[in-house]
């Protein structure tokens, strides 16, 4: 899942419901960590808000002799780090985040990472979204992580600013009004016109969206680079929409991205559940003046994380132990309150404290109707193994003809060339 640097602190559960929610749940194998007297050091990789914040305080109030140690860092960089540490054998943490742009990258690298299967991780293949379960399945059967969330996607957008504009602001009335991309791009126009402002906030982040919902991605099963296809298509929606002026052409994920939330320097974002968290995070002021309707097009998946046990730790019994505790319903449920990431467990789209959940800060949107309903229609696309760079490197052209150092008309051949690279190296 794509995510930012984190912010604030997640709320959490309490000590009595958590402690309901690990008893009689240890995982297999030695080391367990309520049962040993030395302390125990665990150290967890991540990007964005996942909700830990209060949950590491939580387990550490349960757990006397283990320590958490979170580590937020930019989501590229988070994975590029994790591949380095494996390939040198050591320094990777006793556990690590890795998203669906990644997943296929590592799966490959099984042996690298602790077989989930081997403690006690078959009781959840039953629990999770069959595809879900097979995306960090090994092709010779390992499972190396355990699946978060998933990130079906809706369309988050400033009701005021859509007021001042003269469009309509109810959620029914805004999702008609863009059933598909080139809609979408019109209204755009039309809001920049009545208010001199942008309409979106990132070329980059109409690619991400309008890719996830095509029938093939960047690569298809046999690992082949697909340019030509879903990629080409949603590259020429984000060349429109930056070429029709409604881009604030801010470059996603970095701090100026961040101040464009406070200064109203867009009205809309695709917004998969765990961007949420992020709007809630960097824009508290605006509580009550964001909403959420339909993407337009339908369908489409825009993150979902596992966490995985890198096989190098000195500690991977308590690192299964407190990564169990984190898949638990309990602890899925506070964080889908709390930072907005929906599990990709389906038991629980039909548990009240899901379904019947709102979003206050979201002017109490019904949003676990919303995103549970887009998590039991995905149909995920294969993502390859080099899906992660590839996407990457298509990302920066982007942000190149953003930034005004390329032109969109040169921008395709030159997406081509750079995707080619990347999956060549």
């Amino acid at each position: 899942m794509k995510r930012l640097s984190k912010r604030g602190v997640a709320a959490g559960i309490a000590a009595t419901l958590a402690l309901a929610g690990c008893s009689g749940q240890s995982l297999e194998g030695k080391g367990d960590s309520k049962g040993g007297s030395d302390a125990i050091t665990l150290k967890v990789a991540f990007w964005g808000d996942m909700g830990l914040d209060k949950l590491k305080a939580t387990y550490e109030a349960a757990h006397p002799n283990v320590k958490i140690v979170l580590n937020s860092g930019e989501y590229n960089a988070q994975h590029e780090d994790l591949q380095k540490k494996l390939v040198a054998g050591s320094g990777a943490p006793d556990i690590s985040a890795v998203d669906e742009g990644f997943i296929v990258q590592f799966r490959s690298q099984a042996d690298k990472f602790v077989n989930l299967m081997d403690k006690g991780g078959a009781e959840y293949e039953s629990k999770y979204l069959p595809w879900k379960w097979k995306q960090s399945l090994s092709s010779d059967g390992k499972q190396i992580g355990l699946g978060t969330d998933v990130g079906g996607l809706a369309m988050c957008y400033r009701s005021d600013l859509f007021k001042k504009a003269g469009l309509p602001t109810d959620r029914e009335s805004v999702s008609k009004l863009w059933t598909n991309w080139d809609d979408f791009i019109t209204v755009g126009k039309q809001y920049t016109a009545r208010t001199g402002k942008k309409f979106i906030d990132s070329g980059t982040n109409m690619f991400n969206p309008v890719l996830s919902q095509q029938p093939v991605g960047l690569y298809d099963e046999s690992e082949k680079l697909q340019m030509e296809g879903g990629p080409k298509v949603a590259f020429e929606a984000s060349m429109k929409a930056i070429d029709a002026g409604i881009s604030a052409n801010l470059a996603s994920f970095q701090p100026n991205w961040d101040q464009g939330f406070k200064k109203d320097q867009f009205a809309v974002l695709a917004c998969p559940a765990w961007m949420l968290g992020h709007i809630q995070d960097t824009a508290p002021e605006q509580k009550g003046k964001w909403d959420i309707a339909a993407i337009p097009g339908g369908g489409g998946n825009w993150g979902g994380s596992w966490w995985t046990i890198p096989a190098q730790g000195k500690n991977v019994d308590a690192a299964a132990d407190f990564v169990k505790w984190l898949v638990a319903p309990e602890q899925q449920i506070e964080v889908f309150k709390s930072v907005g990431n929906l599990p990709s467990q389906p038991a629980l789209y039909k548990d009240p404290a899901v379904l019947d959940y709102k979003k206050e800060f979201m002017s109490n949107a019904p949003t676990g109707q919303i995103f549970a309903s887009t998590a039991e229609q995905l149909k995920p696309q294969y993502l390859g193994k080099k899906n992660g760079p590839t996407r990457v490197a298509v990302e920066n052209v982007i942000t190149q003809v953003q930034q005004g150092k390329l032109k969109s008309s040169a921008a395709w051949a030159e997406a081509v060339k750079q995707a080619e690279k990347a999956s060549n190296s």
